[in-house]
């Protein structure tokens, strides 16, 4: 009995070590010196912290959304696997091309250029191995298995975006590839041993032109913080992404907002929108659009076909699995809308129409 008594808290042990080694890494790094004050300098940065264009909140955690987080009946599960593609890059594009690879990850290739948005290739949206939201399929294709990309594009620093153990073997497999981060998340990357050389830092109405690739920062409505949620001490962004004619829109994580206009109005009209439908709540607003709001974002940023991403992957809000998808189609009216299963490239010229495929395992 002695010797299972003692057992216990070995074990107990073991499993925190398993659940927590990394998070202090995962955490990233804190902005200082030159970075710090280029922050600083941002006129979306005072009070020590970024703000939003227009503010956005999130209730308090109360006994009612606890209890709708947990025990609420959505089926926010498939009931069945969910169809995946394995991706043949070897094939010619015809045009802009993409491919969904899950949650907000995003393969753009414009005229033999690749972008590739918000690369998450971990099990957990999590700074850990063990805990945290899991993965609802499993990523379509090994990311050794696709080709060199030219730069990746992060929105921001919450963990369902930007993840650690993707950045480092990223960094390690494609030696030339850039990162291209709001202000701030440079930090998070140097802690991550990412040479500062290979990094571009932006600000919204900045840009940086990648082997011939121009991508832009722009605003978005949404928040930041690895430790602390809302610490607001790295920057968020949506990206407009040109290249020979083509222009891509991505919005990231974000609450509707008037500054989509503006934005449609100097930099559209864009080829395809990556629009993020999923993790909506009443409880939280500002910071994530519904599937309604993002047909009237696309609409304001004068998008040609819609992609909805942010669904699919993670369970993250208190919404059925496929209600996202359903209520889009519901309100697109006559945009044209393409829903490709994960890793299915796409042909932005030649989309299909949607095929329901999702409804077959909701």
């Amino acid at each position: 009995m002695r010797r299972s008594a003692l057992l216990v808290p070995v074990g107990a042990g073991a499993a925190l070590v398993g659940a927590g080694w990394q998070v202090p890494a995962a955490v990233g790094g804190r902005p200082a010196g030159q970075r710090l004050a280029r922050m600083q300098a941002s006129p979306q940065f005072h009070d020590g912290v970024f703000h939003n264009p227009v503010p956005a909140g999130m209730a308090e955690p109360s006994g009612g959304m606890m209890r709708e987080l947990i025990a609420g009946r959505q089926r926010r599960r498939p009931a069945a696997p969910i169809p995946l593609r394995v991706p043949d890059f070897t094939q010619p594009t015809d045009g802009p091309r993409a491919t969904w690879l899950g949650h907000a990850t995003v393969l753009v290739e414009l005229d033999g250029r690749r972008i590739l948005f918000d690369p998450m290739w971990s099990e957990r949206a999590s700074p850990s191995t063990v805990v945290g939201p899991r993965r609802l399929h499993p990523v379509p294709v090994a990311l050794a298995d696709l080709p060199p990309v030219d730069a990746v594009v992060i929105s921001h620093d919450h963990y369902d975006h930007l993840d650690m153990s993707t950045i480092r073997r990223i960094a390690a497999l494609w030696p030339a590839t850039r990162f291209v981060v709001p202000l701030g998340v440079g930090a998070h990357l140097e802690r991550w041993r990412v040479p500062v050389s290979r990094i571009d830092e932006l600000d919204w109405d900045e840009s940086a032109t990648v082997n011939g690739v121009e991508l832009t920062a722009t605003a978005a409505r949404h928040f930041s913080g690895r430790l602390r949620p809302g610490g607001n001490n790295t920057l968020w962004a949506s990206w407009v992404v040109t290249r020979a004619g083509h222009r891509v829109f991505y919005t990231g994580d974000s609450g509707f907002f008037d500054g989509y206009r503006e934005i449609g109005e100097r930099h559209g009209p864009f080829d395809v929108t990556f629009i993020q439908i999923g993790a909506y709540s009443p409880y939280w607003p500002d910071i994530h659009m519904t599937p309604e709001e993002g047909i009237a974002t696309h609409r304001a940023v004068r998008g040609g076909l819609l992609v909805p991403v942010h669904w699919g992957t993670f369970n993250l809000a208190m919404h059925a699995w496929s209600e996202p998808v359903e209520r889009l189609l519901a309100s697109a009216g006559d945009i044209q809308v393409a829903v490709p299963r994960p890793g299915e490239p796409l042909s932005v010229a030649h989309a299909p129409d949607p095929d329901g495929w999702w409804r077959e395992v909701a």
